[in-house]
């Protein structure tokens, strides 16, 4: 962390913030708090802008071509999963997928729509690569084949795709952020409301969520809503397996056989 050091000067305290890449960094300094990180997504200034993510103070390149950005960081905590079901989560997702700024910004940086039709090509090439032949995995890709008509949605925005209680933020002063936009993509909003539904919030609660977010519960958002947990739980199988992680394997093949008989009795 040389680099940085350079960068700020050596009154930071500068410490790693974790992450699978190893390129974000806190950095503290007489009171004030960082949140660096190495060739972020020049959408993080409009995420900035619409207050969706802490405020970007700066982006500086370094002279090996590297873009470093710096957010103000908030004292806060992360939403616990049992804070999942808050007026104030369904009220910003609904922002973000309503955020004509946002949109066009992802289209401006070539990312193209993701479908459920290019979701089922991916899974079942990964399925077939991975040699995976188990029964239960064969019913979900049935299943998923037989609703691809039924889980069509024009009206594409920008999805955060990884919705997990973990990224969102809380501050001391109440404020919600959603952090981590990575994987952010052009899709059916369903990908993010269904997810964050099924693994969060008690069924008889759903229609009540829905209607903070601004949407009513009918029977096609329900067939939405499914098809993407499906999809998610077969690519959480393929993550686990990929890794020989026999444990977590395991306990997503029973997942995966909970979601199917769940879509069955529908």
């Amino acid at each position: 962390m040389n680099w940085l050091e350079h960068l700020l000067g050596s009154e930071w305290e500068v410490s790693p913030a974790g992450g699978a890449t190893g390129d974000a960094f806190f950095a503290k300094c007489e009171g004030q708090e960082l949140f660096l990180k190495r060739n972020s997504s020049p959408f993080l200034a409009v995420l900035s802008a619409e207050g969706i993510v802490p405020k970007l103070l700066w982006t500086k390149r370094m002279e090996n071509g590297d873009v470093i950005t710096a957010q103000h960081w908030h004292s806060g905590h992360e939403l616990k999963p049992n804070d999942m079901s808050g007026k104030n989560v369904a009220e910003l997702l609904h922002k973000i997928h309503h955020s004509k700024e946002l949109l066009d910004m992802l289209k401006r940086l070539g990312k193209q729509p993701l479908t459920p039709t290019s979701i089922l090509e991916d899974i079942k090439q990964a399925v077939e690569l991975e040699g995976l032949n188990q029964l239960i995995i064969k019913q979900a890709l049935a299943l998923l084949e037989k609703q691809l008509a039924d889980v069509v949605f024009e009206d594409h925005v920008v999805c955060h795709c990884d919705v997990n209680h973990n990224n969102w933020l809380l501050t001391d002063t109440n404020h919600l952020y959603l952090i981590d936009w990575d994987g952010a993509m052009i899709a059916d909003p369903a990908i993010d409301i269904g997810i964050l539904l099924y693994w969060y919030i008690d069924e008889n609660q759903w229609e009540e969520w829905l209607a903070a977010y601004g949407l009513q519960l009918d029977d096609q958002m329900v067939t939405r809503i499914y098809w993407y947990v499906l999809a998610q739980a077969i690519t959480s199988v393929l993550w686990y397996h990929t890794k020989n992680d026999q444990k977590d394997l395991g306990n997503w093949l029973n997942r995966l056989q909970t979601i199917v008989t769940k879509i069955s009795s529908l």
